[in-house]
């Protein structure tokens, strides 16, 4: 039985972490709805789980989306990530090797190169020290990155990074004292009695020629076994509990269990998810055109779990999705914050009792909704008008003689209970009209259409619908040689994962110049109906700011798919011609 009194502080930090973290989530399970734990159940034998699997090694352990976002910073977290993993694994099946059991304690692979002495010799012994020595220098590497992050971001690509309470910072400098101290303790043994490889053995050796390392050795093994065990016992109360909570997360997500629209169980594993890798800080526009440096999520998720005044934080969001696309873990920001928006409109059915009753149904399979936005916008209505008139179109205008929000901003403000009547109001208009097809304009009412009202017919935004016009050979455009550049609007891309579409359009009809913001980066106009706290000045700054991003390409118009962004961008003074997708088509054909 290999025993020493050193290995006490990892295997009771351990086991004590494992049984806190058992009861922690098997209490935030418990939550989970009828409807979840029966998706779950449905989903945990399929696919789906080695979905998650993979994603888990992808995300958890090679963080692949950091490397595609930042590669100085994916490799940093790469390297402990995946080489803490490696020691862990390879240093098992070391043990196994040598020891020919399974049934090691699980501190024998961590301190294996304590309790086994260099003259004992073993199937591929000098590999395994080679691997472990290359794994652990990876780490150390890694470590080095850390500190320079810590000390000067910039060098690793980010404008800004994370602020740390100090409790964060304590558990951190113990993070980053485990490696280096794992590192001493198997090169002194190295320098004492032998073994280790290029890495340790040579460090031994050094050691050995100006140190005492015979009186150095055994504290260094208690050192580190000490770190490792403050470590696990400190991770359940700071950022690091993301390290098992967004493995478990993977899953359940995979599992389709969604954030709904109160704080609940799958709520607490995304809000333990979050690493606060600092991403999220340079994607803000808050903060690059703002200079707001508070709000972004990994403040408001923090001050969220530790109990802290959040209100401004709750409200002080554009909601873009801008964030939520570039995070590592694909936590549901927007929908985390939305939970923390508190219901204060109150209506009844009656309140809508002056709109129309709704129209009778009519041979038109095609409706079109204009939405709020698209009524103060009338141009796009007549371009979308004349299109259907071209294109030989039968369609019923739903919303021609006025009509009602279609709820989404009450849902942004988080009065949920008054967009579930506006939606109830609506949905029997729509369904009344007869229609197998439903086109707006709008991609905040094409969102909502899709993913709330749950509709007996197919909604699709009008740069969709344009697209299957200009396909079939409805429409007959001719290509010029106006240059432009398309601005995808929050909700239509990110919120939808509309881009194909409105790209293929502005190749079909005109010289489209790629950005730095195309998909996923592309940027917020301003006009965000979600952000409760900024100014009008702030928004106009904010337009301005991307208004100047996109104008640096020089095209001859900015082309937008959303009313709402297209009045936005549409400053007084500004030299840029703005238009909506609808326009430019109507124009050239």
């Amino acid at each position: 039985m290999y025993y020493d009194p050193f290995v006490l502080p990892f295997t009771l930090g351990l086991n004590i972490l494992l049984i806190y973290l058992i009861i922690k989530y098997a209490r935030w399970i418990r939550t989970f709805s009828t409807e979840d734990r029966q998706t779950i159940r449905r989903n945990i034998f399929t696919l789906k789980t080695w979905k998650a699997g993979k994603e888990v090694f992808l995300e958890s352990l090679v963080h692949h989306k950091i490397f595609r976002i930042n590669p100085f910073l994916g490799y940093m977290h790469l390297c402990f990530g995946l080489g803490w993993f490696l020691l862990i694994v390879i240093g098992k099946i070391e043990s196994l090797v040598y020891h020919t059991s399974i049934f090691n304690p699980p501190y024998f692979a961590i301190f294996f190169r304590y309790f086994h002495p260099a003259k004992e010799t073993f199937p591929g012994s000098n590999v395994f020290a080679f691997f472990m020595d290359l794994i652990l220098l990876m780490i150390l590497s890694g470590l080095l990155l850390a500190w320079l992050k810590r000390l000067y971001s910039k060098a690793l690509g980010l404008k800004r990074t994370t602020r740390h309470r100090p409790f964060d910072l304590l558990i951190l400098t113990v993070l980053w004292l485990i490696f280096p101290l794992r590192f001493l303790a198997e090169s002194f043994t190295s320098g004492l009695r032998g073994g280790g490889s290029f890495l340790t053995h040579t460090a031994g050796d050094f050691f050995n020629s100006f140190l005492p390392i015979e009186q150095l050795s055994y504290p260094a093994w208690w050192a580190y076994s000490s770190a490792l065990g403050l470590f696990f016992l400190l991770l359940p109360f700071s950022r690091y509990m993301h390290i098992p909570t967004e493995i478990v997360y993977i899953f359940l997500k995979n599992w389709e269990v969604r954030q709904g629209k109160h704080f609940s169980g799958i709520s607490q594993f995304q809000l333990y998810s979050c690493s606060r890798c600092g991403i999220c800080i340079d994607r803000c526009q808050l903060g690059s055109s703002l200079g707001m440096t508070d709000t972004q999520p990994v403040y408001f998720l923090k001050k969220l779990r530790h109990g802290k005044e959040h209100s401004i934080l709750v409200d002080n969001c554009l909601m873009c999705g801008r964030c939520e696309a570039a995070c590592p873990v694909d936590l549901r920001l927007n929908a985390l914050r939305l939970t923390q928006r508190q219901e204060d409109i109150r209506i009844t059915k009656s309140t809508y009792e002056y709109i129309r009753p709704a129209a009778a149904k009519t041979t038109a399979k095609v409706a079109y909704f204009a939405g709020c936005m698209g009524h103060l916008t009338p141009g796009v209505i007549r371009s979308m008008q004349s299109i259907f008139h071209k294109a030989g179109v039968d369609y019923t205008f739903i919303d021609e003689g006025g009509s009602i929000c279609c709820g989404r901003p009450m849902m942004l403000s988080g009065n949920h209970h008054t967009a579930a009547i506006i939606q109830e109001k609506n949905k029997a208009s729509l369904e009344a009209s007869g229609a197998e097809l439903l086109v707006t304009s709008c991609p905040i009412c094409y969102k909502t259409f899709k993913e709330d009202y749950r509709l007996d017919m197919q909604v699709l935004h009008h740069t969709e619908y344009l697209d299957i016009l200009l396909r079939e050979g409805a429409l007959h455009p001719h290509c010029s040689d106006i240059t432009t550049v398309f601005h995808n609007p929050c909700e239509l891309g990110r919120g939808c994962q509309v881009y194909t579409a409105p790209e293929h359009i502005l190749q079909t009809i005109s010289h489209r110049i790629a950005t730095a913001y195309e998909g996923k980066d592309a940027l917020c106009c301003g006009g965000s109906l979600a952000n409760l706290h900024i100014s009008p000045q702030q928004r106009l700054q904010l337009a301005e700011d991307a208004l100047n991003a996109y104008a640096a390409y020089r095209p001859d118009v900015l082309v937008t798919a959303c009313p709402l962004c297209k009045k936005t961008f549409s400053q007084p003074g500004s030299s840029l011609p703005v238009q909506d997708i609808a326009e430019l088509v109507d124009g050239q054909c």
